[in-house]
């Protein structure tokens, strides 16, 4: 079980979806290095009178302290202060020796559920509490439009002051961690954005400059060549996942109704007209609407000009991010407003 699944499992519920969930959040830091922001550990309660705990913080070099401060906090909120020193922070992966102040606070079950479900999905997340921990609220949805929970205050204004600033550091397409004030309070706001996995069916020129592209973009990356791997992997997407379709071969039709069928992820398919009009005629005569081949990028990638294998990737990917983000491509300059709003 990955890191991100057991995190799931345990803010979802597991076997007890009543439990009581606490969380643990990096509420401020010093050293350490680059640290990777969303750093989250979550606790709940099992049947047997157990507690469980999973999820990550500072690579591991504090879980033993944040796991004991979790089972603590699944009713009253807590903070520490934490130190980790130059061979553990080193031996964990971290740059150097540092300190944190850890947040542990309680999570109602909405909230809860609805980031185990998020992450289990790969769609973007979010987790605004005050810095107290006694009020939280998640915010979930490829807009981030779904809410859950609330962080209390003077009427309404907190609420969307937190709701129009994780909307805000959605559209920079990356996780983040703040500590701000709004409206006059001040919270800790974690944002988790799913990096994309590119999948691409096929080999070549075109293939490897794919490769190269994931790599600058920090995507995940990986091949397939047979029409059942290909399929498994299609069928287990979620919406941050990408594939890219290079071979021709009909029988790759069976990986599209996969990704069809569930609607999960980017589905593109490389080759000329007459490949895509081809393609086209199968998947219709297989059951496929008109509408449903919509979600069919092909022959995918944005009109830029691309000529060479590397130019192309970088049009692929290009239609990748437009799609995310829910843009029509368009040059800036013929913008009107801010840039990157």
């Amino acid at each position: 079980m990955t890191a991100v699944s057991r995190l799931s499992e345990i803010l979802g519920g597991g076997d007890d979806p009543t439990a009581p969930v606490s969380v643990v959040r990096v509420l401020a830091r010093h050293g350490f290095g680059v640290v990777e922001p969303g750093q989250l550990l979550a606790a709940r309660g099992t049947l047997d009178g157990q507690i469980v705990v999973g999820g990550d913080l500072l690579r591991g070099a504090l879980d033993v302290t944040a796991g004991d401060l979790a089972r603590t906090a699944l009713t009253v909120p807590e903070t520490l202060e934490a130190h980790v020193g130059e061979d553990d922070a080193v031996a964990a992966g971290l740059a150097c020796a540092g300190g944190a102040t850890l947040l542990a606070h309680p999570l109602d079950g909405g909230p809860a559920h609805a980031l185990a479900e998020a992450f289990a999905a790969g769609t973007p997340a979010a987790l605004v509490s005050t810095v107290d921990g006694r009020a939280a609220l998640a915010v979930v949805g490829n807009d981030l439009e779904t809410v859950h929970g609330s962080l209390g205050g003077d009427g309404a204004g907190l609420d969307e002051a937190a709701l129009g600033h994780v909307r805000g550091l959605l559209r920079r397409g990356a996780t983040a961690t703040e500590r701000v004030e709004l409206a006059g309070t001040e919270v800790l706001v974690d944002l988790w954005v799913p990096v994309p996995s590119l999948l691409v069916v096929g080999a070549g020129a075109l293939g490897e400059a794919l490769a190269a592209q994931a790599e600058v973009l920090g995507w995940g990356y990986r091949t397939t060549t047979t029409v059942a791997e290909t399929t498994a992997a299609v069928g287990a997407f979620t919406d941050a996942d990408v594939l890219v379709l290079l071979d021709h071969d009909p029988a790759f039709d069976e990986a599209l109704l996969a990704g069809l069928g569930h609607g999960r992820g980017f589905l593109g398919a490389l080759g000329s007209r007459r490949t895509q009009a081809a393609r086209r005629e199968r998947l219709l005569a297989a059951g496929v609407t008109e509408d449903g081949l919509t979600a069919i990028h092909g022959p995918v990638g944005l009109d830029l000009g691309a000529r060479t294998p590397a130019e192309t990737a970088v049009s692929v990917v290009a239609e990748v991010l437009a799609v995310r983000s829910g843009r029509d491509p368009d040059a800036l300059s013929a913008k009107r407003g801010q840039i990157g709003a």
